[in-house]
């Protein structure tokens, strides 16, 4: 009797003492399931942001994930786009981007449409690859560039699994440097695209010069060349580019007209002037302030000859 007395007492000190370990378990996690893809300012950092918020509620699963803010395209916005911004299949993460950067008037202004080829830079895990293959359709083709650094870093993982999806049949990823994005059979394309990481190429040393004379040889007569990115502050330069996450509007302007191209117009779609410009505004930094940041967008034109 005194051995099952004492035994009685021991389990009764075990249990008080599990109760009161600090309740760590599913949230000591979510280090690991954030950081998963929150690199790149280019999209990919949608599903390891959604990853953090589910981790660290240290109630795995209890909890939904919030809807996407609300986001409808312009009046203007071709009907094309506006239904595949509207398309019930894309995945929560992809639509909770949407209000931040606007594809609609993005994408509107850079002319993509049906049945065209283009050209991306620097996909990253193919947020907007997999809008513009949506758009293009099965008459279209979509060329996304990636390097091998830039897949091997993050975008690898959520890239092959995009890859998957039916809507990204017509998409031909090319792992190639970023200044030599496109094979010498790609060409007479409609629009080349890159969205928040022009900046990116400085400071991972890309020659600048050569990615945009490869974009010239690349594009059509006429054809696009679509730059979206995070503003610095005015001669700031190239100062920003890595701590900041943002570079100076003129130094984008300067180099791609330097390579042939013409300014054609610029848009104030994702114009923040309340922006102080003194954040960083990477996915993995910006928080609750990510797709508030001023950003520029320009459109560039090839020459007709």
């Amino acid at each position: 009797m005194k051995f099952v007395a004492y035994l009685v007492v021991v389990l009764a000190a075990a249990g008080c003492s599990k109760s009161k370990d600090p309740p760590g378990g599913a949230g000591s996690g979510s280090p690991a399931a954030g950081s998963a893809g929150a690199v790149s300012s280019s999209g990919v950092a949608g599903a390891g942001s959604a990853g953090s918020g589910s981790a660290g509620s240290g109630s795995a699963g209890a909890a939904a994930a919030p809807p996407p803010a609300p986001y409808t395209p312009a009046a203007d916005v071709p009907e094309p786009l506006k239904a595949v911004i509207a398309a019930t299949d894309r995945s929560t993460e992809d639509r909770a981007l949407d209000a931040g950067r606007k594809p609609g008037e993005v994408l509107a202004f850079f002319r993509v449409a049906p049945g065209q080829k283009i050209g991306e830079l620097f996909a990253g895990g193919g947020y907007s690859s997999e809008l513009i293959a949506r758009v293009l359709g099965d008459s279209g083709t979509l060329y996304a560039q990636n390097s091998k650094e830039v897949l091997d870093r993050f975008a690898r993982k959520p890239w092959t699994e995009r890859a998957q999806k039916p809507v990204m049949k017509r998409v031909v990823a090319l792992e190639r440097p970023i200044d030599d994005p496109f094979p010498g059979d790609v060409r007479e394309l409609d629009a080349v695209i890159t969205i928040l990481n022009y900046h990116d190429t400085v400071w991972q040393k890309a020659d600048r010069p050569k990615m945009n004379k490869a974009v010239f040889a690349a594009l059509r007569p006429g054809g696009v060349y679509g730059i979206v990115d995070h503003s610095a502050a005015a001669g700031s330069g190239v100062r920003d580019v890595e701590t900041l996450h943002r570079i100076d509007e003129e130094v984008v302007k300067q180099e791609v007209t330097a390579a042939g191209f013409r300014l054609d117009a610029s848009s104030d779609a994702l114009r923040n002037p309340a922006d102080p410009r003194d954040w960083n505004s990477s996915p993995r930094q910006a928080g609750e302030r990510r797709g508030t940041s001023d950003r520029f967008v320009l459109r560039f034109v090839k020459p007709a000859k």
